[in-house]
């Protein structure tokens, strides 16, 4: 694990393991960070641990390993952080740059998302409930990132299904939002 405090202009959180993924790219400029979208994931599909997500975000997986990782063959995405079932946290891209987690969207009348938005992956299904480590872990890094962009409001916090309600359906009726806000309250 590396654990380092943050350098100028790159703005990775201290005390997170890094494992910086190329799926990444400039914001454009003037733009400020005002929205925190929350996805699941897991590969394959309902299978938690192990190093999949990891090699996803990171162009690595061998697509090869698993019959449903042939719709993935070539796909570039990305994601700011996951927060796995243990709670552990790792972080792909700093947050002053764009990650590639949100595709088609649209937020407010504003479409792509991923210019103005932070992207937090839960090792996760949409029918599955989270662990109780994932929404402390959860509400902890929210207010780390709610301070280093404090544009993101209580309001500016959202699913993947409200900034793609066509297409995306996570982070599922399994995420609690009631209880999520609670504890962010109390942080």
């Amino acid at each position: 694990m590396i654990y380092s405090p943050i350098p100028p202009n790159d703005l990775w959180l201290p005390d997170i393991r890094r494992v910086p993924s190329p799926n990444c790219n400039q914001r454009p400029a003037n733009t400020p960070v005002d929205l925190l979208v929350i996805h699941n994931i897991s590969l394959p599909a309902g299978v938690f641990g192990g190093s999949c997500i990891e090699q996803l975000f990171t162009n690595c997986l061998d697509c090869n390993s698993h019959d449903s990782f042939q719709d993935l063959q070539g796909l570039e995405v990305s994601a700011h952080f996951l927060i796995r079932r243990d709670g552990s946290a790792v972080q792909f891209v700093p947050l002053n740059l764009r990650a590639w987690h949100a595709g088609l969207s649209a937020f407010c009348g504003r479409e792509n998302c991923n210019d103005f938005s932070v992207g937090i992956e839960l090792e996760g299904t949409d029918s599955c409930p989270y662990t109780e480590l994932q929404y402390q872990a959860l509400a902890v890094l929210t207010a780390r990132i709610m301070a280093v962009c404090p544009d993101i409001s209580l309001e500016r916090i959202v699913g993947h299904c409200d900034i793609a309600p066509q297409r995306k359906t996570d982070p599922g009726d399994s995420f609690n939002w009631n209880y999520y806000r609670q504890l962010l309250v109390q942080v």
